[in-house]
């Protein structure tokens, strides 16, 4: 007998919606591996993008298959490869990207928190920058503060 149980999990701003198999045979409960998504404020692959490569993080482009457990896969937009084999990546869920991984298999030097956290800064830092620049402006100070939030200083010169 299989069952489907669904959960939510808060971790810190973000949402994660557990789905767990359970297998039911003589009293013993067997969890089974999978792919978890945890939504995000992200709307801007480019702003990823930079942000990604801004933290060191190699990702690959286009439409990949994530690799999982026991080979089960899982379609993303942005793949980053870990080196147990197992991937994680970012997919569009027409509203906002999401991070998807096995988190049982998460092996970033972050906890998924933690990595989520740097991710969203600089993919905000990234997306200031360029919508401030299409409006003319220009940074003309930075500061990253003692909290690690970011002050930035932009001005627009006129003629």
């Amino acid at each position: 007998m299989l069952r489907i149980l669904k959960q939510r999990l808060a971790i810190g701003n973000f949402q994660l919606n557990l789905i767990h198999l359970l297998s039911l045979p003589k009293k013993e409960i067997f969890i089974m591996s999978h792919f978890s998504q945890i939504k995000t404020q992200i709307r801007n692959i480019e702003s990823l993008k930079d942000a990604l490569t801004d933290l060191g993080v190699a990702w690959k482009d286009g439409s990949h298959s994530l690799r999982g457990y026991q080979g089960i896969t899982h379609t993303a937009e942005i793949a980053i490869e870990q080196d147990n084999g197992y991937d994680i990546g970012f997919k569009w869920n027409g509203k906002e990207y999401e991070l998807v991984a096995d988190f049982q298999y998460w092996a970033q030097n972050l906890s998924v928190e933690g990595f989520l956290r740097q991710v969203t800064q600089r993919y905000a830092y990234r997306t200031v920058v360029k919508e401030t620049a299409k409006a003319g402006f220009q940074v003309s100070e930075q500061k990253q503060n003692q909290d690690g939030s970011i002050r930035l200083l932009v001005q627009r010169w006129s003629a």
